[in-house]
């Protein structure tokens, strides 16, 4: 084995970052989730609604 190998394989194994104990606030969590969830909604409205206009606009135009 060569030399840079063994120096890229101990390289992967030490963890240099510190462990920080850190806690986690639950409710803001859920409200970025349910923040997340209203935006997805108001795109999926604004995309079923921006279909159902330009199929009625086409059916109008080809009549």
């Amino acid at each position: 084995m060569s030399t840079e190998s063994l120096n890229r394989t101990s390289a992967v194994a030490v963890d240099p970052s510190p462990v920080i104990n850190t806690r986690v606030n639950v409710d803001v969590l859920k409200q970025r989730i349910i923040v997340q969830k209203k935006k997805d909604r108001l795109k999926r409205t604004i995309i079923f609604s921006t279909v159902c206009l330009s199929i009625g606009a086409l059916s109008i135009l080809a009549n």
